[in-house]
């Protein structure tokens, strides 16, 4: 008689279990930390996700494996493979940043601490679940464990109507998403009879033909979802409302970490579950790449500075244009005998761009301490007050543009067009290369806002005979009191800036080594990448 008894591999789970025994310990002390302690619970999150980025190191060797099948050992619900150690880094990493830029957030909007990084640290958990997911119902409950606690951390702000509206929207459409999700799984499951991932595949290989129909129902509505957590278009409308109303390194969370969960899922469910119907899926997802960077792009390109228009907007919208990028070896896979190869493309894309965006939300969280609406225009004369910062910021746009200094942008760039061509994507290649060149004109508009003087206060421009007349009067003025004393005294020099927290300084400084480190040996990144096999 068979077993029932497992083992668990505690070392194997041991990354999202210390993100989860975190936020746990985090809960239990803001019960007892009286309010002036409460910073340490910002402290104590901080050192969680640290722990839980360690945890990865004993599992470089990859191929751990845990919750299995009794009865087949090689059919398992979590697999610690280097796909999963790769996007589990990302998200891990990306989660730390997030918190280091959140620590002064949490204070200056007087957020309540105890909820804040308990939600943080519980999305960050079911996040780092998702990757290393091998069935269809732990891949549903991890996105779900990531997806919640972010509803909630987009309307923290108490009293905000921006951050009520941003919360309702993402919420509604998640919703919907996670609904339309669950009905493809469960039609899959009913023309396969199995949950994980790999039975799915040989089912659907042999699917009797009265049940075809379902089966295909069933992969299109699965992806579907994965679509609408993804935010590729259609299916993006919540993404530039949610970002501008929430914290700002919520926004920059959603657009790297949730982003990464999201890509993760689409790419386990297609590559591992659905490879048969390969012929349905791809060019539905080419379709998305092209639709999701050209929206994303063209909607960038009309956040204008002159106009007064949110950076975090044009950041929204950019990541929507990023995710277009992603997509696109994730089409290619389905056109290659070899989908490791597109996929490690896929990753490297990735880890680049949770590098570089995720300083850029540093740099606007720190611009918007002293300018809450967070203009573009805000960050004129950000050269003449803060050097340093403003350096970070053009390079971190340089990268996501895919321009030197930012050799890894172009790198990463470089390696998904050629995944496309050599998928025979010829056309998504194009595609792409005209959104690569339109995002360069708004990402090199505001680099160069950076580096423009302050801004002055704009006068109405005066009649030509009152403006002769105000000349004359002044020179005759002039002429009277010269000699009669001494000179006024020069205007004052504008105050400068507050100084930055140290832990966002921390945050920007990080993400800037990172991203001059990548682009000095952009092959470390596609050497890594290449190495996440499924």
């Amino acid at each position: 008689m068979t077993s029932l008894v497992q083992s668990v591999d505690w070392l194997a789970i041991a990354p999202p279990a210390v993100a989860a025994g975190a936020a746990l310990v985090v809960l239990v002390a803001d019960l007892f930390l009286p309010e002036r302690r409460k910073p340490l619970l910002g402290a104590l999150a901080c050192g969680g996700l640290a722990l839980a980025t360690l945890a990865l190191l004993p599992l470089l060797d990859g191929g751990r494996r845990t919750f299995c099948l009794t009865t087949a050992p090689d059919t398992c619900s979590y697999a610690a493979d280097p796909f999963a150690l790769a996007l589990q880094f990302l998200v891990l990493g990306g989660a730390l940043l997030t918190a280091l830029l959140s620590v002064h957030t949490v204070r200056d909007l007087g957020l309540p601490a105890g909820e804040y990084w308990f939600l943080l640290l519980a999305s960050a958990a079911g996040a780092a679940l998702l990757p290393a997911s091998r069935d269809l119902a732990t891949l549903v409950v991890a996105l779900e464990v990531a997806s919640l606690p972010a509803f909630a951390l987009v309307g923290l702000r108490r009293g905000s109507r921006l951050s009520s509206e941003a919360a309702l929207k993402f919420f509604l459409s998640s919703v919907a998403a996670t609904a339309v999700m669950l009905l493809g799984v469960s039609f899959v499951y009913a023309a396969t009879g199995s949950m994980h991932l790999s039975r799915v595949a040989d089912g659907l290989d042999a699917v009797p033909a009265q049940l075809s129909t379902l089966a295909t129902a069933g992969v299109a509505l699965t992806l579907v979802g994965f679509a609408f957590k993804t935010a590729a278009a259609p299916f993006h409308f919540w993404v530039p409302d949610t970002y501008v109303g929430a914290p700002v390194p919520i926004a920059g969370y959603l657009s790297v970490v949730g982003k990464a969960a999201g890509f993760s899922g689409l790419i386990l469910v297609a590559v591992l579950a659905f490879p048969s119907h390969a012929e349905v899926w791809g060019p539905v997802v080419a379709v998305l790449a092209a639709l999701t960077m050209t929206a994303g792009n063209a909607a960038a390109l009309r956040q204008r500075p002159e106009r007064a228009h949110s950076a975090v907007r044009l950041l929204a919208w950019s990541s929507v244009g990023q995710a277009g990028y992603l997509l696109v070896p994730i089409a290619a896979a389905a056109y290659t005998d070899d989908p490791n190869d597109a996929i490690g493309t896929t990753v490297a894309y990735a880890l680049m761009y949770a590098v570089v965006n995720l300083g850029a939300f540093g740099v606007t969280a720190l611009v918007a301490r002293t300018h809450p609406a967070g203009r573009i225009t805000d960050f004129r004369g950000l050269w003449a007050g803060r050097p340093l910062a403003a350096l970070s910021l053009g390079f971190f746009l340089l990268a996501l543009a895919g321009l030197p200094p930012g050799i890894i942008g172009l790198f990463a760039k470089v390696a998904v067009f050629s995944t496309a061509v050599e998928a025979g994507l010829g056309w998504l290649a194009v595609v792409m290369a005209v959104n690569v060149v339109i995002a360069l004109y708004y990402y090199l508009r505001w680099t160069a806002v950076l580096f423009r003087g302050p801004a002055a206060e704009a006068e109405p421009a005066a009649e030509p005979a009152v403006a002769a007349a105000t000349t004359a009067a002044s020179r005759t003025v002039t002429e009277r009191t010269a000699g009669e004393g001494p000179a006024a005294p020069p205007a004052a020099a504008p105050p400068r800036p507050p100084r930055a927290p140290a832990s966002l300084a921390a945050a920007i400084a990080l993400a800037a080594v990172l991203g001059i480190a990548l682009s000095g040996a952009p092959q470390l990144v596609l050497r890594f990448a290449t190495a996440a096999l499924l």
